[in-house]
């Protein structure tokens, strides 16, 4: 690790591959950080904006390319504007402490996808895209060593406001700020592979920081899902789309910029993207939707649970 992350703070790290002018221009006036490599103390108070912009129209959603960069600055200002209510909606699903895999509800205490838990403890574990690292701090429980990683500042607040001492790194996914061979294990909930250009480009930095024999399980909207509209209900049950359209999901502002992105790949792109990035992929689980799981999460739930997958969770190894 070449700075060290302290539970309490939140260490900032700019991009490797970029010039400090490059970095402030890519992260534009949204963060509130200094992108100096050093500690940076955080805003504790994680109801009041970070973000002060004027009221803007609806954005207008398009298919189109987006390169890294204008995804990765989209997504950046997306979860910092959007945190606050991601939390108040989704926090009692996912807890403070646990470890769910995505909307169907799937938790690592019974699916292990990570191995046995008393075979964490011990272990160096980055989370990437952790939000307000509830699966860290589920890992802690175990015993392990975890470090949260994200892109989004307001997120990582928001791992402050509930606590618990889990080292928070405020970093893109694509330029992990760590030594080679930092950890044990590696995961991802549904965090940056969804939303990034260059997929090989995190799946080989994962594969730099993890230890020969670590293992990296992530999750991602199953594939399948982009045919289908993103609706909870029957509309979203009728092929509406190519499976094969590899074109972002894109939301854009009136100047055309992009506020929000989304990549689609299909199963065998993945599959492909896993082994380019030099992993050995030993399992691909695809949840079923639980009966006890009655709510709609967007476009997922029990009507579509139960006829489509929702979820891809990719299990690989670093030999």
């Amino acid at each position: 690790m070449r700075e060290g992350a302290h539970p309490g703070r939140i260490a900032a790290f700019p991009a490797q591959d970029l010039s400090q002018e490059a970095t402030r221009a890519l992260l534009g006036p949204c963060r509130d950080t200094p992108v100096t490599g050093r500690s940076a103390e955080p805003q504790i108070n994680t109801r009041e904006p970070i973000i002060q912009e004027p009221e803007q129209s609806e954005p207008e959603a398009t298919r189109r390319d987006a390169d890294v960069t204008e995804s990765s600055r989209a997504n950046r200002s997306w979860w910092d504007r959007n945190a606050d209510d991601y939390q108040t909606e989704h926090g009692t699903f996912l807890g403070d402490d646990r470890f769910v895999w995505g909307p169907e509800g799937l938790d690592e205490v019974e699916a292990e996808l990570l191995g046995p838990p008393e075979d964490l403890k011990g272990k160096d574990v980055l989370e990437i895209g952790a939000g307000a690292a509830q699966c860290s701090r589920w890992l802690a429980a175990q015993g392990a060593r975890p470090v949260a990683l994200d892109l989004s500042h307001r997120q990582l607040q928001h791992a402050l406001r509930i606590g618990g001492g889990v080292p928070l790194v405020e970093a893109d996914a694509g330029a992990l700020p760590f030594a080679d061979g930092s950890f044990d294990v590696a995961c991802s909930a549904y965090g940056a592979l969804p939303f990034v250009a260059d997929p090989v480009r995190v799946l080989r930095e994962v594969h730099r920081v993890l230890r020969p024999g670590g293992r990296f399980v992530f999750s991602v909207t199953h594939p399948v899902r982009w045919a289908f509209p993103d609706e909870p209900g029957p509309e979203g049950l009728s092929v509406s789309a190519s499976y094969f359209d590899r074109t972002p999901y894109v939301e854009q502002d009136d100047e055309g910029r992009a506020v929000y992105v989304e990549h689609h790949r299909t199963v065998g792109d993945r599959v492909r993207d896993v082994v380019a990035g030099g992993f050995r992929l030993v399992d691909l689980v695809e949840p079923q939707w639980p009966a006890w799981n009655t709510q709609e999460w967007g476009g997922w739930s029990p009507l579509r649970g139960n006829l489509i997958p929702g979820t891809a969770i990719f299990v690989c190894l670093r030999d």
